[in-house]
């Protein structure tokens, strides 16, 4: 495979990948309509920066450690899981400002840069971005420089893929003017981050 090759296929890879539903894309949607695009900036650079740290880190050997100790792989799991309970529970429950575009309930607030930086290291898409990424685009020849590319065409592609997501719940807020369509809107989000746990929950299906 030549590095063109290899190139277009992690550019594809990260796009499809990054743009597809998952824990982030559904929090970005959910916090777009509730905080509106510029509150969300945030949370969307700590979802790119995060998920490019966490690409480097496991590269460079951390990914090791699960295999050296299955148990921390399965703590992984459960934290993952009832923490991302715990989001769909404060999605649902969320009570996001139509009137003001850049405003929101006062208990409520956007993730930070930092909070979402740190979720991805529970988030059990990120984890299978990352693994999948650097199994079959970091050449074993030159594992460094692979792990390189991989962190660059994520960093270039992601950003934009998740802002998508954030930007189509900013457009969203302008149909879900009134509490009740907000609420149907912010449950059915929920939902779908509740069913993002299928496949960890019952991998075997």
């Amino acid at each position: 495979m030549t590095l063109l090759d290899t190139l277009l296929g992690l550019t594809a890879f990260a796009f499809v990948s990054s743009i597809t539903p998952g824990p982030n894309n559904l929090m970005l949607m959910a916090s777009g309509m509730n905080f509106g695009f510029r509150r969300t900036i945030p949370h969307m650079l700590g979802v790119s920066g995060g998920f490019v740290l966490m690409v480097c880190l496991v590269g460079l050997g951390l990914a090791g450690l699960f295999e050296a100790y299955p148990a921390a792989r399965t703590v992984l799991q459960v934290a993952s899981i009832g923490y991302l309970l715990y989001l769909a529970y404060r999605i649902a429950t969320a009570e996001g400002s139509a009137d003001a575009p850049e405003a929101a309930g006062e208990d409520a607030k956007p993730f930070t840069f930092l909070q979402a930086a740190l979720f991805q290291w529970v988030n059990p898409k990120a984890w299978t971005m990352a693994l999948t990424a650097i199994t079959v685009y970091a050449s074993p020849a030159d594992p460094i420089v692979g792990l390189a590319l991989i962190a660059l065409v994520f960093g270039a592609v992601n950003l934009p893929s998740v802002g998508l997501w954030a930007a189509a719940g900013t457009r969203l807020r302008l149909l879900l003017r009134n509490s009740a369509r907000r609420r149907i809107f912010n449950v059915a989000i929920a939902a779908l981050l509740v069913g993002s746990l299928y496949p960890v929950v019952f991998p075997s299906v």
